[in-house]
């Protein structure tokens, strides 16, 4: 297909031989001098700028975006539209200075968006997605108006948090509160603080970081002898469905969120959560295979190795370790996932270390690793982390873009698309890129905070 915004010949071929950025701080350095990165960023700017035009043009106030055929798929209601697409890119337009783009979203939301809808909604998606890219876009132009209908949200999603132990259902009734499935894991039971907590903070009304707090701690409490959490607990008796304790998914938010508590809020509790849960993690969980630095999935009680298939979304766990302190383990566990991209090109969804091969060949538009690429550079500022994050943009823009956006791959091995655009794409990846290439001026690259949908809770700077 045509590119409407061709990026220059220069910049490709300084993407060839990706597998040897890593090899030498000094070579790095040299590479990275090489690129001309306000233009890589003005190329990451102009890219979001026309995708986004594409769903205004295509797509308006639907939540995923179809880009091969222009469609759309309605998430997280079955039925009904939230604006999902659009509310996730708020903030990302405003930091990036598409002000026109921002100022269209801001008028659907204030004219369009209503959340009393008889519908039931994922507890957790809908907290980090929607909950958090509304406050985000109210931290980025303080319109109360973003406020107030955060607000409304949250409290749609609290009746979910009632149960005995304090951790939520996964399922709520936007109008009736009415709420479904009490089986549920780390990540939907813990990633709520950061939202839940920003919005307490806003509005003086503790009940919403009171909830989540709670949640985090009666799922730490129920950690094994060996200070591991298992991936399956029924949250109305606390009693383990499951023995696998893993950093990918469904637990891996749990544990950025407990660092997240203390880096937003200063809450020395989940720091100290933090710091026993990553013990354990490092004590039990890592392996070398061949070289790379992997976490396995074991035994929660025994720590007995269960599995040596990683889910590309652990790739994020190098930047949170490195956040915690970690910083040389965070910095080894990332290498080795850029050791599979340079394989492939785009990471595939699963991958074993012992065999090198994919287990799942998809891949949804992941922004794991430039995230976590992104959290390293903020940190320490090493070329590495800057050339990793630019040829995952590279890398995208060559396989996933497609006639009207950004598609994901339905197989890393033959770079086959399929027609969807996942919400977080507007949040995530397309953020991390700019802020990385930039020097984005809306930013405060010493004092901020992204939530684990990629959305700003704290860092924007306003003129």
């Amino acid at each position: 297909m045509t590119n409407e915004h061709p990026i220059s010949r220069r910049f490709l071929l300084q993407g060839a031989g990706a597998a040897a950025i890593t090899s030498t701080p000094a070579l790095a350095a040299a590479r990275s001098l090489a690129v001309d990165w306000r233009a890589l960023g003005q190329d990451v700017r102009a890219e979001m700028k026309w995708a986004f035009g594409q769903y205004r043009e295509r797509a308006w106030g639907k939540d995923d975006f179809k880009p091969i055929t222009g469609g759309s798929k309605s998430f997280p209601l079955k039925t009904q539209h939230l604006g999902l697409s659009l509310i996730e890119a708020m903030d990302t337009l405003w930091v990036m200075e598409l002000d026109d783009e921002f100022a269209a979203a801001l008028d659907w939301v204030k004219t369009s968006l209503d959340f009393d809808v008889d519908g039931e909604v994922s507890v957790f998606e809908t907290e980090i997605r929607l909950v958090g890219g509304l406050l985000s876009a109210h931290h980025a132009c303080g319109d109360p108006v973003l406020l107030a209908k955060a607000r409304d949200l949250a409290d749609r999603l609290l009746p979910a948090f009632a149960t005995p132990t304090g951790m939520p259902y996964r399922y709520v009734n936007l109008k009736t509160g009415a709420v479904r499935d009490a089986v549920t894991n780390p990540a939907e039971t813990g990633t709520h603080i950061a939202e839940l907590g920003t919005l307490s903070r806003l509005t003086g009304d503790a009940k919403y970081f009171d909830a989540a707090k709670r949640a985090l701690v009666a799922m730490y409490e129920r950690r094994s002898e060996i200070g591991l959490l298992a991936d399956k607990i029924d949250a109305t008796t606390g009693a383990w469905l499951s023995r696998r304790a893993t950093v990918g998914p469904p637990s891996d938010s749990y544990y950025e969120y407990l660092w997240d508590a203390w880096q937003l809020f200063g809450d020395r509790d989940c720091q100290a959560m933090y710091k026993v849960c990553t013990a354990a993690i490092l004590q039990h969980q890592q392996v070398r295979s061949g070289g790379p630095l992997w976490f396995a999935d074991v035994d929660f009680e025994t720590g007995a190795v269960l599995s040596s298939d990683q889910d590309e979304l652990s790739s994020f766990y190098g930047g949170l370790l490195a956040q915690g302190g970690a910083g040389k383990t965070g910095a080894a566990y990332t290498r080795a996932w850029v050791s599979v991209q340079d394989r492939f090109g785009i990471l595939p969804e699963g991958y074993d270390y012992v065999s090198g091969k994919p287990t799942i060949v998809t891949n949804a538009l992941r922004p794991e690793l430039a995230d976590a690429a992104f959290n390293h550079w903020l940190l320490d500022h090493r070329p590495e982390w800057r050339l990793i994050g630019r040829d995952h943009y590279l890398a995208m823009k060559r396989w996933n873009k497609a006639r009207y956006g950004y598609a994901d791959m339905a197989d890393v091995t033959t770079k086959v698309q399929a027609d969807h655009c996942p919400g977080y794409w507007w949040s995530e990846q397309m953020k991390y890129y700019w802020l990385l290439f930039a020097d984005a001026p809306r930013f405060d690259y010493g004092r901020n905070y992204l939530s684990t949908e990629g959305n700003v809770l704290l860092g924007f700077r306003h003129a």
